[in-house]
């Protein structure tokens, strides 16, 4: 059986990763720029199709994946005279990789059924070095019977693939996930630097906890850059982790109630985003705790 035929937005780090593992498996792609040529001219020479608008992209293709860093931004890319939805073929599946708000993944859901088609969420684990080897996790979630029909795609790009549950599914777990993993972030984060104020080595602190129940690859990725100064093992910025943590608390908020948690690592991930460090890594907040508690 031939293959697919995918439309591809948002090729940054992850979306680039993708792309090029796509067409490694013989996928015919069609891409739109969104903000760097760099990727686009990459794949372009690689085979993949330049369009310029994300209506001709969803008319020429059976599926199309966005991988776009907020809401907002996938919205701008769905809705409007040149959006997805204006060329989205009848039969065709629209799937959202990137961290969304599960209402408008259930809003946008809405208007691509109209349109005699399917949303789907799966938003993503692991890195773009993961990707490139086809070992995503994907988490995705919407009609079951739209998911089996792309879950071979799926299987080329994601060593484990889920299906969660109704749409807005997927992107409920990845925010729950990512609250929890940047609570933790934050609060070895800390850790790191109150053990310089109270004058203990990081190491031996490290030491003591990574031998009891609190060992965690989220630690490690700390350690490695507040004892080993490598930020690298944890490739995600802090500025997406605020933007992240922030959905999580308005995704509470929205069922009328409130994150008690997310404040200390909101409060710290916007502060560090604020005072010029949102395009560091998570695990350099070690360095805002350690600038905080000098003041």
């Amino acid at each position: 059986m031939s293959k697919p035929k995918i439309g591809f937005i948002g090729l940054g780090l992850m979306g680039a990763a993708m792309v090029d593992r796509l067409l490694d498996q013989g996928y015919a792609i069609t891409v739109v720029a969104n903000r760097s040529r760099t990727a686009i001219e990459k794949a372009v020479g690689r085979g993949a199709v330049e369009v310029q608008s994300s209506k001709e992209l969803a008319a020429a293709s059976d599926i199309v994946m966005l991988c776009m860093d907020t809401s907002d931004s996938v919205e701008s890319r769905m809705f409007g005279d040149d959006g997805v939805i204006a060329g989205l073929e009848p039969g065709s599946t629209v799937i959202d990789f990137g961290t969304s708000l599960p209402a408008s993944t259930r809003k946008i859901g809405e208007k691509v059924a109209a349109a005699g088609s399917t949303y789907l969420d799966a938003p993503l684990g692991r890195t773009p070095a993961h990707a490139l080897e086809g070992k995503l996790n994907i988490m995705c979630s919407g009609d079951e019977t739209a998911f089996a029909k792309v879950k071979p795609v799926l299987e080329d790009l994601g060593e484990n693939v889920f299906h969660l549950g109704a749409l807005g599914s997927g992107h409920t777990i990845k925010l729950m996930n990512n609250f929890f993993g940047m609570t933790v972030a934050n609060a070895m984060s800390e850790a790191f630097a109150f053990a310089d104020v109270a004058g203990i080595e990081r190491q031996k602190l490290y030491d003591v906890m990574s031998a009891g129940p609190l060992h965690s690859g989220m630690m490690d990725f700390v350690k490695a850059y507040g004892v080993d100064g490598n930020p690298a093992m944890l490739a995600f910025a802090i500025k997406n982790a605020s933007k992240d943590v922030g959905y999580y608390n308005k995704m509470v908020e929205e069922t009328g109630n409130t994150s008690i948690m997310a404040k200390g690592a909101l409060g710290a991930l916007s502060e560090a985003t604020k005072s010029g460090s949102g395009d560091k890594m998570v695990s350099q907040m070690v360095d805002y705790f350690a600038d905080q508690f000098k003041k």
